[in-house]
């Protein structure tokens, strides 16, 4: 049994070294490219921190801990630049609109705060039914059961 151990590991060794050895070859055979960084736009940032602090607020909401001040950064979403400009359009600025009054209802009434909340998800999941629907998996996480 510890023979069979053995040259399985050792197998393993050698084919990692042989699939090292491969792409080294790659890497040096490939003509330089001059690599280009994808850098988010202003309002794929904002997003970001968005769902990040929603995902705190949804645990302090959970845990029935205090819910504190109304984070002004989201006001942000009025503001912040695109990387498409003509997405944000007449659809988007509703959407937005809706969706900080769902956030500012949660700290001014924190009694309902599971409610506030999960409308506050409701519009971000109707505005990337329309606009831009990949975050809508995880966007979904964030509701309150």
């Amino acid at each position: 049994m510890k023979k069979i151990i053995v040259l399985v590991l050792v197998f393993g060794l050698f084919s990692c070294q042989k699939k090292e050895a491969k792409a080294e070859k790659k890497c040096t055979s490939v003509k330089e490219k001059k690599l280009e960084m994808y850098e988010m736009s202003e309002m794929a940032t904002l997003m970001e921190q968005m769902y990040v602090d929603n995902k705190r607020l949804k645990e302090r909401i959970q845990k029935g801990d205090t819910i504190g001040t109304f984070p002004k950064h989201f006001l942000k979403i009025f503001t912040a630049k695109f990387t498409d400009e003509t997405e944000n359009d007449l659809f988007f600025k509703q959407k937005a609109k809706d969706y900080i009054t769902a956030q500012q209802l949660i700290y001014s009434d924190p009694k309902n705060a599971k409610e506030h909340f999960n409308v506050g998800v409701d519009a971000c999941i109707k505005c990337h039914e329309i606009k831009c629907g990949g975050p809508i998996p995880r966007i979904k996480k964030l509701y309150i059961k």
